[in-house]
């Protein structure tokens, strides 16, 4: 594995047995797991935590152990990706899935329900880590971050579904038929995968496996100052994501008194906001280039926190004065994500399975942290999301305009 520039095999062999149509069809489908499985059931989390008389960190726990389950999963996937092919860990991983979203429905206990979860994000890991190395896979940095802003749109328009989608499920049926909902949103994309989906993975490294082989490959992707950069970068854009989610639905709900519908408007609207920042990405990219994108989003994404925790400290509890500067967050967060994902994994063309890997660790191991925080500081106030999400705000902006604007230079391949 080499650090250095260079151009993958793969971008010659892969792209003309798969049309761009579908390459993105494919992304949106495995990044867009992510949004459904975790927005879809949260306007029932507090309806779930009741009906098992489960305590607020047991419900914070089938969140957090989720996303535990599924940044430590990658590190496993990744190299078993470069080594097998992106393929056949797609394809076991949408199984196990499906598999474990089925379990989820038909648990009987909290208990059951959150290893049942730690499965899903297991299997969930596969999927998202593979879209990450599909794009490097297939394309330069330069033009893979504009291809993972069109898979991350596919991601945005699940998100705005998800809990509108949930809330009416979990109203009108309970909240195992949003777990069902996610079976078959599982079984779906495992046809798709199955029936459409071309090997990306030009050459495979029959040593990816070997600790040595793999001690040195991770030791030299966490070195290199551009993975550093951009996956601090993601890993605080996501916290200040994962922070509104594992808490905005007891604000809403339970503090502020939404219904579970009206909340599941306000999340799509949310993941609307994050729809449109990827277009603007697409838009900024080729007029500024990446390091500029990153930091003029950054600016924007201070600007929302701010305004957040500013309102909230002079005492405006109310949906309004959360969403609106939240919306200037989301708008940020649809530049951030795209040109940090695939700005971690452009220097490694040959380890693009390992820096996804290590990259997606990254953000979940923040999210996992978050979760166990929020367990025990959710006081039945709007303060834990909105001074949460400003001081996210100000990591994003300083990591933006420093180690971005120093390191930040995509590899050219």
């Amino acid at each position: 594995m080499s650090a250095s520039p260079s151009t993958p095999t793969a971008a010659l062999n892969a792209m003309p047995r798969m049309s761009p149509g579908l390459v993105v069809l494919v992304l949106s489908l495995l990044l867009g797991l992510q949004p459904i499985t975790t927005d879809l059931y949260l306007p029932a989390l507090p309806a779930m935590k009741e009906g098992f008389g489960a305590t607020m960190t047991q419900a914070q726990l089938t969140l957090s152990a989720l996303l535990l389950a599924f940044g430590c999963s990658q590190l496993v996937w990744g190299p078993l990706s470069d080594r097998f092919g992106r393929r056949p860990i797609l394809l076991t991983g949408m199984v196990a899935y499906t598999v474990a979203a089925i379990g989820c429905a038909l648990t009987q206990s909290m208990e059951a329900l959150i290893f049942w979860r730690c499965v899903q994000g297991a299997a969930m890991g596969a999927g998202v880590m593979g879209a990450r190395a599909i794009v490097r896979d297939l394309y330069a940095p330069a033009e893979g971050a504009r291809v993972m802003s069109k898979g991350l749109s596919g991601l945005g328009v699940f998100a705005c579904l998800s809990a509108p989608l949930g809330g009416l499920l979990s109203n009108h049926l309970g909240w195992r038929a949003a777990m069902l909902a996610l079976a078959v949103f599982g079984g779906v994309t495992l046809a798709v995968l199955a029936w459409r989906f071309q090997e990306s993975l030009g050459q495979r490294n029959p040593r990816a496996l070997q600790p040595a082989t793999l001690g040195r490959t991770w030791a030299q992707i966490l070195r290199h100052p551009t993975f550093v950069a951009f996956s601090v970068l993601t890993a605080a854009s996501y916290g200040g994501l994962f922070t509104f989610l594992a808490s905005s639905s007891f604000v809403f709900i339970q503090v502020l008194g939404l219904g579970k519908t009206a909340y599941g408007l306000i999340m799509c609207s949310m993941s609307f906001a994050y729809f449109v920042g990827t277009f603007i990405c697409r838009w900024m990219l080729p007029r500024f280039g990446v390091r500029r994108s990153v930091a003029l989003a950054g600016g924007l994404t201070l600007l929302g926190g701010s305004l957040m925790g500013v309102l909230s400290l002079l005492g405006w509890h109310n949906g309004w004065a959360i969403m609106l500067p939240y919306y200037l967050f989301m708008l940020a967060h649809g530049v951030h994500q795209p040109c940090g994902q695939s700005g971690a994994v452009g220097p490694f063309p040959h380890a693009a399975g390992a820096a996804s890997a290590l990259n997606g660790f990254g953000m979940m191991l923040i999210a996992f942290a978050i979760g166990a925080w929020l367990g025990h500081r959710l006081d039945g106030t709007v303060y834990p999301l909105t001074l949460g999400i400003w001081f996210w705000s100000a990591c994003i902006a300083l990591t933006a305009w420093t180690l971005v604007q120093k390191h930040g230079e995509p590899a050219h391949a």
